[in-house]
């Protein structure tokens, strides 16, 4: 099997992985949800955005500088676990020390004591960075998928009990660190790596000169993926940060988290052979049409059913983030794409284009954010989706300078998936304004419906992400 086709493989085959534990991870949100209440989300969306910063803070990009050497030697692996440790206690005494000056931020004195143990998981976190980084490098996501699943099983679990409990935001902020210190034990436990802690200065500026760019970037991306909590915590009640934060938890739960499992398996597999540009080409058009074939109609009969999921499964408080949810996964449709054509930058070494593209487009977010923000949280949601179709007019760009990626063939590996599956969609969610039938009856018959239409309009039309999934699958079942 060719590295291309490799690539799309363990694409697939980690977006399943991530399916099974993102599932969870939804099961586990709906659950707290009867017992938690929006104020309660609102206190951990208030310090989500400074959790975030320590993380981006104490990953430096050292991850990503790791996975893209051609050769990773153990002082390089050394050197990078003793600067993610020291990183991460930064991290954590930083947040330690500003925890009071949040909390006055928001008025909400509570957010000290949640902040001060939350961000533990910071450093706990440190801990793992280089034995990720050597599993995404021999491109073993199996492991990490026997690492994670039962981290997200034993920590939900006991979130849901110290909800039910009435512990109130303390079972999510337990939640939060149990799930880091289980990962990083179980990961320590599978012997991937032992450090022998050696440091090297040269190796340190060697990964620095490419990974700073990236964490730049990321300090940007952090702060402008949470900007609309800040100012949402800082300007409306905790209750309305509390409804966005859940809709935009399960967005992430869906989305975001599978769009990492695609920068994930890509990044590594595609570094091999960073120099061929006609290779890289090939495999990022497989890994586009397949990826975007499996994720917008995921995205698209979501948002259709929001309503009556939310109906079904959550108490009728958390009913006004349906249409949130909504709003968000259609500002989510291009995120794929958006992640890919990153990736190209990445891999080719051009952190410096990564850079100056999130410098660029965070200017036009705070610009779109100024207009949107007088109409309230609905308007913002329009906003973001305004800025997802502006953004990908930059990211595709320099693809076709480094890669000959053009726009047009862009569009040719997607658009006719995301066409589809919005016609199915839109179709799905007027019809139920003419019934009224039980929640759950529309959830699995519209649900099975647009699976079905989907599939024979993916068949009829020949879509090039049906045709390479499912010759990928079958290869994969006839090797069982």
């Amino acid at each position: 099997m060719s590295l291309a086709n490799k690539t799309v493989l363990g694409v697939a085959w980690n977006f399943t992985e991530q399916l099974v534990r993102r599932g969870l991870g939804i099961v586990v949100t709906l659950l707290l949800a009867r017992f938690l209440t929006p104020d309660d989300f609102g206190l951990v969306a208030m310090m989500a955005v400074f959790l975030a910063l320590g993380t981006t803070i104490m990953e430096s990009g050292l991850q990503q500088a790791l996975i893209r050497l051609k050769v990773a030697q153990q002082v390089d692996l050394d050197t990078a676990f003793i600067a993610n440790i020291a990183l991460g206690s930064l991290s954590y005494l930083t947040l330690f020390f500003l925890a009071p000056f949040i909390a006055d931020f928001y008025d909400q004195r509570v957010l000290i004591e949640l902040i001060r143990v939350a961000s533990l998981g910071i450093f706990v976190n440190s801990l793992r960075v280089v034995q990720v980084a050597v599993l995404s490098r021999s491109l073993n996501f199996k492991v990490l998928f026997l690492v994670n699943l039962p981290a997200a099983l034993i920590s939900g679990s006991v979130a849901v009990f110290l909800a039910f409990s009435g512990w109130g935001v303390w079972a999510l902020v337990i939640q939060i660190l149990l799930s880091s210190s289980l990962i990083t034990i179980l990961i320590w436990s599978k012997n991937i790596w032992r450090p022998s802690f050696g440091f090297s200065l040269v190796s340190l500026k060697t990964m620095y000169s490419f990974s700073y760019k990236l964490f730049l970037s990321g300090m940007l991306d952090t702060v402008f993926r949470n900007i609309y909590l800040i100012v949402i915590g800082k300007f409306f009640s905790a209750s309305v940060a509390g409804i966005y934060f859940f809709a935009d938890k399960i967005k992430e739960l869906l989305v975001s988290q599978l769009v990492l499992s695609v920068q994930t398996v890509t990044y590594p597999a595609l570094s091999t052979f960073q120099d061929d540009n006609l290779r890289l080409k090939s495999g990022f058009r497989k890994v586009i049409s397949a990826t975007t074939f499996i994720m917008f109609p995921v995205m698209s009969l979501l948002a259709a059913l929001a309503t009556p999921i939310f109906e079904y499964f959550l108490p009728k408080e958390w009913y006004p983030s349906a249409i949130n949810l909504q709003l968000m996964l259609m500002a989510s449709l291009l995120y794929p794409v958006h992640s890919i054509n990153l990736n190209i930058l990445t891999i080719k070494g051009r952190s410096d284009l990564f850079l100056y593209l999130e410098v660029l487009k965070k200017g036009m977010v705070l610009l779109i954010l100024g207009v949107s923000f007088q109409y309230g949280v609905i308007g913002m949601l329009y906003g973001q989706i305004v800025s997802s179709v502006l953004a990908y007019i930059p990211n595709s760009y320099f693809s076709k300078q480094l890669i000959d990626y053009r726009v047009s063939e862009q569009l040719i590996d997607f658009l006719p998936g995301l066409a589809l599956s919005g016609v199915i969609a839109s179709i799905i969610y007027i019809i139920q304004f003419w019934i009224n039938w039980p929640p759950l009856l529309e959830i699995i018959l519209f649900g099975a419906l647009g699976a079905v239409l989907y599939l024979a309009g993916s068949s009829l039309f020949k879509l090039a992400g049906y045709s390479l999934v499912k010759a990928l699958y079958l290869e994969k079942l006839r090797k069982f």
